[in-house]
């Protein structure tokens, strides 16, 4: 199931039910997983290991080197779990030595045409990052989230799961879960409530996020006084303890 014309590395591991298109060029130290389909035309480098019943369609890049100056050829990686999808002209980087040598992405992910993932990003499970989505070094994106089209993520920000960006937000502060974002530079737009109702969240697990997020956002209360309101609720809660958790970890501040 591996095209005549395709370039395959002798020290690259492809496993059985692998269809490899013509034209792709898979390079030293790439692994790749079981029922992967790669198409025509693209570009894999290592070392970088994929798993299982991914989709990589044509034209895209996968784990070719940082676009960092500081990169100087250390010995770095990517890994991609099982049955993600990356669409045309994706561009997805390895990791760099001054972060943990890794870029990592989960399973059951979306990357529509254009996406690019830079160096040292973490992407959890069933994420979808519409057209032109970007995310700049070192960035986090939890389970569920959702990037619209031409949004950014600055480097080293974290958007959490649940959440929902619009088309060309421009993110430069953690995205606390279950939240709306939109615009340039982007700012909360309330709860992500179709995102939450998709995906099995109770009316009354809704009802009281949006009494967390009112706290947080509409009371003009300080950080450390809405932290103490969202933990006195919690147990009313069980959802609210990773909005806290998270709000609580930022390191870039959330957005506000």
């Amino acid at each position: 199931m591996i095209d005549k014309a395709a370039i395959i590395h002798s020290s690259a591991k492809i496993a059985a039910k692998v269809t490899i298109g013509p034209g792709t060029v898979i390079g030293p130290e790439v692994e790749i997983g079981e029922g992967t389909w790669v198409g025509p035309l693209v570009v894999i480098n290592g070392p970088t290991k994929i798993g299982r019943d991914n989709k990589i369609y044509q034209f895209a890049s996968i784990g070719e080197v940082p676009q960092d100056l500081k990169f100087q050829g250390e010995r770095t990686f990517l890994e991609i779990g099982d049955r993600n999808i990356v669409r045309e002209f994706c561009t997805i980087n390895r990791g760099t030595a001054q972060d943990k040598s890794i870029t990592r992405i989960g399973n059951d992910n979306l990357f529509m045409a254009y996406v690019h993932i830079a160096h040292d990003c973490e992407i959890g499970n069933h994420t979808i990052f519409a057209n032109n989505a970007s995310l700049a070094g070192h960035v986090r994106v939890d389970d569920y989230a959702n990037l619209g089209g031409f949004s950014g993520v600055f480097q080293r920000c974290r958007v959490g799961s649940h959440s929902f960006a619009t088309t060309g937000s421009m993110i430069i502060k953690d995205v606390p879960p279950y939240i709306k974002v939109a615009g340039s530079y982007a700012k909360p737009y309330g709860l992500n409530i179709v995102g939450l109702q998709r995906h099995g969240f109770t009316p009354e697990s809704i009802l009281q996020l949006r009494r967390a997020y009112k706290i947080l956002y509409r009371k003009g209360l300080t950080l450390k006084n809405a932290l103490l309101e969202l933990h006195a609720m919690m147990s009313e809660c069980p959802r609210l303890e990773q909005f806290i958790q998270f709000v609580e970890a930022s390191t870039a501040g959330i957005t506000r």
